[in-house]
């Protein structure tokens, strides 16, 4: 009985409806609007869309079936060693930096619209490290493994990527004085909508929304940012407000007319879990080990993905701007 009720656990804490089950239990409907009677109902939204997205993908007999094997077993292993690294990394910047804000703001509307630009600011600058710098690479390529788009793909995560994505963003919004209460409800709105621009084309076809693609980040600017097609390669850093993009000059909208060619640049068995998770970090430590001198081994780990100490090396930004000149 105990192991089908750790089973039946699992489950429940999958599709993140602990809470509204409490809330049914105490028959008292008026939490649902309170603030955690609405993430009780925001929460479970994504893992059924996974599911429904599944479902779908049988009746249309395009079940990526390769993809979720993998995500499910990258969610399991992060369940078991990554559970509160990232949390704790979210609280020991709080603590650390919170004496040293540059300024102090209050839980208003108008603050609050400061507070997610900063936000989307930080998310920036921690997503695009991420595709320029080899070793935090090594913990976003997990990410961009999968050679679909579906909603189980926002669970493709290296464990470690977590804490130092959090470090980043929580240390910038601390220090440009957004209040812990204030972050918490951005990241969860962040988060929420993170998972949601994962979507397939299992349930959503065309996901531009109209002239929301103007206005916000659509899964289909997401789209583009886990394509590996040469003009989509290192664009769309952005969540949900495309502001920063824009201003960086990494935005980069969808062509309809150009197929999207979802997976990373090197050849990889996405349907092997070991070269899905540890594949990058493994490549790595074998170039470094091959460098010649101390100082291609630090350019290794610390230069783009794609850099070698060998001629005619390409990273993204060369294979993109040689496309953009044809």
């Amino acid at each position: 009985m105990s192991i089908l009720y750790l089973i039946w656990n699992e489950i429940i804490g999958f599709f993140g409806v602990n809470q509204f089950i409490e809330i049914l239990e105490k028959e008292d409907y008026n939490l649902f609007l309170t603030y955690d009677g609405i993430i009780a109902l925001v929460v479970p939204i994504i893992p059924f869309l996974i599911l429904l997205e599944l479902l779908l993908g049988f009746i249309y007999k395009k079940p990526q079936t390769k993809v979720y094997k993998v995500i499910f077993l990258i969610y399991l292993f992060n369940k078991i060693i990554g559970r509160f690294i990232a949390i704790g990394m979210v609280t020991f910047c709080i603590g650390l930096l919170k004496p040293y804000a540059f300024i102090n703001i209050s839980f208003t509307w108008y603050w609050f619209i400061y507070g997610y630009v900063i936000w989307e600011f930080a998310h920036f600058i921690y997503h695009y490290l991420a595709h320029k710098v080899r070793l935090f690479w090594c913990l976003h390529a997990t990410h961009h493994s999968p050679e679909e788009m579906n909603l189980s793909v926002t669970h493709a995560h290296f464990f470690l990527e977590a804490p130092y994505a959090d470090f980043i963003r929580t240390s910038i919004c601390i220090l440009f004085g957004i209040d812990p209460l204030m972050l918490f409800t951005i990241m969860f709105i962040d988060g929420t909508y993170g998972a949601f621009i994962h979507i397939g084309e299992n349930l959503v076809k065309d996901a531009r929304f109209g002239f929301l693609n103007k206005i916000i980040l659509t899964p289909s600017h997401h789209r583009v940012h886990h394509a590996r097609n040469p003009l989509y390669l290192d664009t769309n850093y952005c969540n949900l407000l495309n502001i920063w993009d824009r201003i960086f000059g990494t935005y980069q909208e969808e062509d309809p007319k150009m197929i999207i060619d979802y997976g990373i640049t090197r050849e990889i068995n996405s349907g092997n879990f070991i070269e899905v998770y540890f594949g990058e970090v493994i490549h790595l430590i074998k170039d470094v080990i091959k460098a010649p001198g101390i100082l291609n081994k630090i350019r290794y780990v610390f230069y783009p993905p794609g850099w070698s100490h060998l001629e005619n090396y390409q990273t993204a930004k060369t294979i993109r701007e040689a496309y953009l000149k044809k």
